[in-house]
């Protein structure tokens, strides 16, 4: 069964790059506010001081063709250019490495106040990525013998097995001390990223957009900038994304509603988010998709954070036949330059 998944999943992939009719879609992460800048690059800069963001995603680990995705990101306010500037760094392996992802982005986030309560950032992203196909983890039909499995070479080529595009997104915010939310648009050129270019036919990375909106809610808070052991918090949030689909078979776009909820006692985090799928197929719309529960610590500089993907059609099933998904997030938060001290910062959630 494992070789079957592998098919499967490996051919899904390859068609994805150099197919019309099949697009590939972003990496996901559970812990969105873990990793703000890949929500939105409009939150670089957000909470003024610098910053140093990690995470890691480990989907389907009971598969052979399990998923991981790495991030790393760097953001920090300027004064001088009035506006934030980030640096993020993106790797994704499908398909047990068969698919190789690999981007960088820099983006720059202008600052505005718009009243004495609420200022905007609106951002620019440029991306570099580079995506790269391993045959030797591809497996095809006619590799098949009906006794002994996977046992022939492939007669199954591509024209490149790594393709690189400059990619190009934006983003933009609105935030007080008690709300926030914002509206990003990724990929807005869509470059092209096939692996096959003689056929003419173009296959671009579809545009991505994602909305969100949020608030922090104190419960109890001692003082009004620092926080303190026991200040309690709760966080309701929603979040909107839209995107071309993978595959025709299923729909040919999808959108998400993740719907979540935290809980904060300085300095323990706790947190929960219901994600539903509406496919544009009829027959596949309203799609309950994953319940995540996430656990994290916030102390001075340091926090980390831990998320686990229950699988809703698993738990209908009765059983967890793809693991769900496992993720991790530290940050480290620097101490900040005086003068940025008097600017504004957004107060959202951290995981």
């Amino acid at each position: 069964m494992n070789r079957v998944r592998l098919f499967i999943l490996s051919a899904v992939a390859l068609l994805g790059l150099g197919t019309p009719s099949m697009k590939a879609q972003d990496a996901h992460f559970s812990q969105f506010y873990a990793n703000p800048l890949y929500l939105n690059p409009a939150y670089a800069g957000s909470i003024v001081c610098p910053r140093i963001v990690t995470n890691f995603r480990h989907q389907w680990p009971v598969l052979s063709s399990k998923y991981t995705t790495y991030a790393a990101s760097y953001d920090q306010h300027f004064d001088a250019i009035s506006g934030g500037v980030g640096v993020l760094f993106l790797g994704d392996r499908a398909g047990a490495g068969t698919i190789t992802t690999n981007a960088i982005s820099l983006i720059y986030s202008f600052k505005a106040d718009l009243t004495r309560d609420v200022a905007m950032r609106i951002a620019l992203q440029a991306t570099y990525q580079q995506k790269s196909v391993d045959f030797s983890q591809a497996r095809f039909g006619d590799m098949i013998d009906p006794k002994f499995g996977f046992v022939y070479a492939t007669k199954e080529t591509l024209e490149k097995y790594s393709k690189g595009v400059v990619d190009f997104s934006t983003g933009i915010i609105f935030y007080s001390d008690k709300f926030y939310g914002g509206v990003a648009v990724n990929h807005f050129t869509q470059p092209r990223e096939s692996f096959y270019e003689s056929t003419g036919k173009e296959v671009r990375l579809p545009m991505k957009i994602s909305a969100n909106f949020g608030a922090v809610l104190d419960i109890k808070q001692q003082r009004r900038r620092e926080k303190n052991i026991g200040d309690m918090s709760i966080s309701p949030n929603l979040i909107f994304q839209y995107q071309r689909n993978l595959s025709s078979l299923i729909g040919e776009s999808y959108s998400y509603l993740n719907i979540g909820l935290y809980y904060s006692c300085y300095p323990m985090i706790v947190g929960a988010w219901y994600r539903q799928g509406f496919l544009r197929k009829q027959q596949y719309a309203n799609r309950p998709d994953a319940f995540v529960l996430l656990a994290g610590i916030e102390y001075s500089f340091l926090k980390i954070g831990y998320s686990y993907d229950f699988t809703i059609p698993s738990i209908k099933a009765g059983k967890a036949n793809t693991g769900g998904a496992h993720e991790v997030s530290a940050q480290f938060h620097l101490p900040c330059p005086v003068k940025s001290r008097r600017v504004r910062h957004i107060n959202c959630p951290k995981f």
